[in-house]
């Protein structure tokens, strides 16, 4: 799962960094509004890549004595992180730059080079979101798409995926922009196409804050997952009643499980020991996601 999602970001990141360069180029030639919003719509992307790769590599960190369950929730610390760029520097500045727009009013210069940019970085997009979307309908599996986005554990797949989908969103509205302003002479449609881009990219940063916010925070294991866990222990010979099964994912691959059961009272100490054992061990076996277990005895 980890090597599949560094492949989503690295066609995101090679894909955004080049349009990024395009857009600001063109942008500069023509004195576009919306392209400049879009120039920094994707260089915003870009530095999203770059911070999704920086929180998979600090994931990966091993346990120590200041942190005894690993690093597998900077994953979710950076999504969160990427969530707030958006907002706070891709929507922001677009739609500063739109209302700049409308105050001043310019005709587009030389508009064919924005039009090529545009449908060129719509192409470029639609494959860094076609090759997202595989990415994310093979995580997805049975369930349902808003279903996946609230239950998948690594935000890398739909956060990347929600980028791409607000990009080329935000290059059709680019696109219509230019052509209204250049059909019927109305130079307020640039502007009013960058605060457009804007909201688009506050919409995105705001689903993704709130997505990104339960993983930050804490959320339990899929109830497959729980429930499974309280299976096994209500079936173990030795335990008479599973009172409850708390669960919490550390990391997209690390889930941390805390049994609280009534083990019979005719058992002996070590027979306990032995018992608690064998249980924990057929809990990873049967879901390696699973890398702690705790057991609490209660009467």
């Amino acid at each position: 799962m980890a090597a599949s999602s560094k492949k989503v970001i690295y066609a995101a990141l090679i894909g955004n960094g080049l349009i990024a360069i395009t857009k600001f180029i063109a942008s500069v030639f023509t004195g576009s509004s919306a392209m400049m919003s879009e120039g920094i719509h994707s260089l915003v992307d870009t530095g999203n890549q770059v911070l999704l790769l920086l929180g998979l590599k600090k994931a990966k960190k091993p346990a120590d004595k200041d942190y005894p369950f690993g690093h597998g929730k900077e994953i979710y610390f950076w999504s969160f992180i990427v969530a707030i760029m958006i907002f706070a520097v891709g929507a922001g500045i677009s739609i500063y730059e739109g209302i700049h727009n409308l105050m001043d009013p310019h005709p587009v210069q030389n508009p064919l080079i924005n039009y090529i940019v545009l449908g060129l970085a719509m192409i470029f997009e639609g494959f860094a979101w076609y090759f997202a979307w595989k990415e994310f309908d093979k995580v997805s599996g049975d369930r349902g798409y808003f279903e996946t986005v609230r239950k998948e554990k690594n935000p890398t797949f739909f956060v990347v995926l929600f980028e791409d989908s607000a990009a080329i969103l935000g290059l059709l509205v680019a696109f219509i922009g230019i052509a209204l302003g250049q059909w019927t002479g109305l130079y307020i449609f640039d502007g009013i196409a960058s605060i457009i881009i804007g909201i688009i990219l506050g919409v995105t940063a705001a689903w993704l804050a709130y997505e990104t916010k339960g993983l930050l925070i804490g959320e339990s294991a899929d109830p497959k997952i729980i429930n499974s866990i309280a299976g096994m222990a209500s079936n173990h010979a030795a335990i008479s009643n599973v009172n409850e099964v708390l669960t919490l994912h550390m990391g997209p691959n690390y889930i941390l499980v805390n049994l609280s059961v009534n083990f019979k009272d005719s058992l002996e100490v070590a027979s306990i020991e032995q018992d608690i054992s064998k249980l924990t061990d057929q809990i990873k076996e049967k879901h390696p996601l699973v890398k702690r277990v705790f057991i609490e005895a209660e009467e």
